[in-house]
């Protein structure tokens, strides 16, 4: 097997989806993210965030957002936000991962806001 069949193999087990496996669809985008900042890049960008399942990747992701929203992502973006804990402070953030999506020109997303 030569370097570049490997390199083929490693790369369709990597496409694969892992979540959906598991869990389904709607299981993997738990909610939407609106804050001010989302809502001006919705507008301006196209991109739209979403607190997403811990054990899904950009494949899940994009398999949910199709089948929920009837969509094509354009791009997706993963970033696992990390846990602020409680040190002299009120107030706790919890881990969770944090999918941006970002759709084609003539594409859009009711959120309900």
């Amino acid at each position: 097997m030569t370097y570049t069949q490997i390199l083929q193999k490693r790369a369709k087990k990597t496409a694969s989806t892992k979540a959906v496996k598991k869990f389904s669809l709607y299981d993997i985008i738990l909610s939407p993210l609106i804050t001010e900042k989302t809502h001006k890049q919705q507008e301006s960008e196209n991109k739209y965030y979403f607190r997403a399942h811990t054990d899904a990747n950009k494949n899940d992701i994009r398999e949910a957002v199709q089948h929920l929203y009837k969509v094509t992502p354009k791009k997706i973006n993963i970033v696992n936000v990390c846990f602020k804990g409680r040190n002299n402070r009120k107030l706790v953030r919890w881990a969770y991962k944090k999918a941006i999506v970002t759709l084609g020109k003539k594409d859009k997303i009711e959120l309900g806001s």
